[in-house]
């Protein structure tokens, strides 16, 4: 059931001011590297319910006159063509779906920096086509020995070879399409090139997790463990803000690792670093506006729960490794929790145990759950739909939304005529036929009708989902897992 634990209008006044503070603290020139998801931060609104997927950017959208967006991109995920795993997209196409998104919504993008560059031809391509789209590109180039060899980094040789970001507005955002894209050292080569024009200039990081003002085992920053356990990140009390200030405080391994380095370089270009810890390095406040600790911490257990199954699954198709599962299994024991804390998971397995056939279970925002068993007719997934939306709009059990006489054309088509060996609709499908229903049917237009309010329900899938039900659920707002079976046995899986 959904427990609000997070005050997002409270977190984007804390956060937009403590930015502004950050700015001024600097004489009016900050260099933001922004961590984690600008857009559809979906991580941070399932562990902390009320958090909006769009907060960060709603927040600097009160920055707006004075923010301006530099993306970053390393010219090796260019040529390697390399991809987000959310989305399936290379991280060029999605620079360009980062230029569009802030462009819709009024925020200014001043340019595109290409890192790590040694004249790899799909990065000179790449920013030949920015170019040609009326979109400023610079070059930094990659350092030999970096971040160790702080001499030559810090120098003419190292970062005084880059490229300088001409920059209008007192707070430069500086964001990517995914980690290891070169946006800290973006911001120290800015530091460095503002230092020698005579310009005040600052630093400092954005990153929503792990939060650094809670505990070091809160299930909330167990739960960002979970989330980067592929990366082996872990979370650690912060020794320099300790002995600085005799406070404890939290932060992640590669922040402590690389601080002593900062500090050197912040020391070599200002003759001081500004910092006596990688806290201190930090605006965020997400954590001044968790208003309910219980709820968060529900939440997180649920999400660590759900990074497992998904892990499990991800390795029975040979995208996942053991050691990750080992870490998910090791916060799980941590927190006292396992699949079977998860309503839907004991709900889908009751019926699969029943029916002999793959179940699943969805549990509501208001906290009753409804099940789908296989049919003749419809998956598993496409039956749980259809009856969650048929509880959500109070509609009888009994009554057919779509008519077999409908469903059956359909299905000729698939199997006849499309090549398809399952004549079974899946979620997408059953929309679409539902969707048809409702333009003559009034309770098929109800049931469409109910379609929003699913945002934010659990589900869970006796046997691993097709892409399809899955892409559907995620789209419709459900948190879904998969038991890590297949329907077949098969060796081949669409």
């Amino acid at each position: 059931m959904f427990q609000k634990g997070f005050d997002n209008e409270k977190y984007i006044e804390l956060q937009s001011a403590k930015i502004k503070e950050r700015i001024d603290y600097f004489g009016g020139k900050l260099y933001l590297e922004f961590g984690g998801k600008l857009f559809d931060d979906n991580h941070a609104s399932r562990v902390l319910p009320g958090f909006e997927p769009d907060s960060k950017v709603k927040m600097l959208l009160e920055l707006k006159d004075q923010a301006e967006i530099v993306i970053v991109i390393s010219a090796d995920a260019i040529a390697k063509n390399k991809r987000r795993g959310d989305l399936g997209i290379t991280y060029d196409q999605d620079l360009l779906r980062l230029v569009d998104a802030f462009r819709g919504i009024g925020l200014y993008v001043g340019s595109v920096v290409i890192t790590q560059y040694e004249s790899q031809r799909a990065a000179d391509l790449f920013a030949k086509r920015l170019t040609e789209l009326g979109i400023k590109v610079y070059k930094h180039y990659t350092i030999p020995d970096y971040p160790s060899n702080i001499p030559l980094i810090v120098s003419d040789e190292g970062f005084g070879r880059n490229d300088y970001i001409v920059t209008s507005r007192s707070l430069v955002v500086i964001t990517a399409p995914g980690p290891g894209s070169g946006k800290m050292a973006t911001c120290l080569s800015q530091l460095y090139h503002d230092n020698k024009r005579g310009i005040r200039s600052g630093y400092a990081k954005f990153e929503t997790f792990p939060i650094w003002n809670l505990p070091l085992k809160h299930p909330v920053n167990l739960a960002y463990e979970a989330a980067t356990a592929d990366l082996n990140d872990v979370n650690m009390i912060d020794p320099f803000h300790l002995e600085a200030y005799g406070k404890t405080t939290v932060n992640y391994n590669r922040d402590i690792e690389i601080f002593p380095v900062l500090e050197a370089m912040f020391n070599k270009i200002f003759g001081k670093c500004p910092y006596k810890s990688p806290t201190d390095m930090g605006v965020n406040m997400v954590g001044n506006a968790i208003i309910d600790n219980e709820a968060v911490c529900n939440a997180s257990k649920a999400e660590i729960i759900r990074r497992y199954l998904n892990a499990c699954c991800a390795q029975k198709q040979g995208n996942s490794s053991t050691t990750e599962i080992s870490k998910l299994e090791l916060l799980m024991s941590t927190l006292d929790i396992s699949p079977e804390t998860r309503a839907v998971y004991n709900a889908s397995k009751k019926v699969a145990v029943k029916t002999q056939n793959p179940a699943v279970a969805i549990e509501l925002p208001d906290g009753r759950i409804v099940t789908g068993k296989t049919s003749c007719l419809l998956g598993a997934s496409s039956a749980a739909l259809l009856n969650a939306l048929k509880t959500l709009a109070d509609i009888d059990d009994e009554v057919h939304l779509i008519s077999p006489t409908v469903i059956e054309p359909i299905q000729e088509l698939k199997v006849s005529h499309m090549g398809n060996h399952n004549p079974r609709l899946h979620t997408d499908e059953v929309l679409i036929a539902l969707a048809i229903c409702a333009a003559t049917d009034e309770k098929a237009h109800k049931a469409l009708k109910a379609l929003d309010m699913l945002k934010g329900s659990e589900a869970h899938s006796t046997v691993i989902l097709s892409k399809v039900d899955e892409g559907v659920f995620h789209k419709l707002g459900v948190n879904v897992t998969c038991t890590p079976e297949y329907q077949t046995k098969k060796l081949y899986h669409k």
